[in-house]
């Protein structure tokens, strides 16, 4: 069992413990089929049974852990065609978020895409994932639409998880800031109908360079 983050205990301590074995599956520091007890997450959290077994009852209705039989509890391995059709399912709403943000007039912070290229150029990976889920959350709340960022917050779990199994094998020709830099100055000029194609063909784009990635690394 790896040695995780130690966290404090507070009253949200099952949420905790959820986000620390989230992060450590979406960095593959939990890897896809690795065996994982109460026990043993209790101990490297520093931590009591109960948070641990709460947390892991939401990650296994989540699909991030399932019941292998005698082995017990492992990480579920990932699956290609659910992030193609979790992508698919994205880029609508990333291009109506990106539509209703140009549509008012919402200004986007160029910081975030130095933060990304930063981020890029270090090659960590949960750098890459803060900053990258951080650009799209911004457009979301931009929109003025609660709506959207609800309906995305569920699949932004998965698409953790499989950015974390690939970015270390990514080249510069799939460097995604670009495309979020062009993103940023539709919504900015107030470019509604460039803002949403924009917004979903990267969305389209990256999920399938994200299913291809899997399917090849796996073969």
């Amino acid at each position: 069992m790896p040695t995780l983050r130690k966290i404090e205990i507070s009253p949200d301590l099952t949420d905790q413990v959820y986000e620390t074995l989230l992060e450590a599956i979406s960095t593959a520091e939990l890897a896809p089929g690795a065996r994982i007890t109460q026990q043993g997450l209790a101990e490297s959290l520093n931590v009591s049974r109960q948070p641990v077994l709460q947390a892991l009852r939401v990650l296994r209705k989540d699909g991030f852990v399932i019941d292998s039989g005698r082995r017990g509890l492992i990480v579920a391995p990932i699956d290609p065609s659910l992030i193609r059709q979790t992508y698919q399912v994205r880029s609508v709403l990333d291009g109506l978020a990106a539509r209703e943000a140009a549509k008012r007039g919402a200004k986007l912070n160029p910081k975030m895409i130095e933060d990304g290229r930063r981020a890029f150029d270090a090659r960590k990976i949960s750098d890459l994932i803060h900053a990258d889920l951080l650009f799209h959350q911004s457009i979301y709340e931009k929109s003025g639409n609660d709506m959207i960022y609800e309906a995305a917050k569920h699949h932004w779990r998965h698409i953790r998880r499989a950015m974390g199994a690939v970015l270390t094998s990514l080249g510069d020709e799939i460097n995604v800031w670009d495309e979020h830099e062009q993103i940023l100055k539709a919504i900015d000029r107030r470019d509604v109908e460039a803002a949403e194609r924009l917004a979903r063909t990267h969305a389209e784009e990256a999920g399938e360079s994200l299913a291809r990635a899997l399917t090849a690394r796996d073969e």
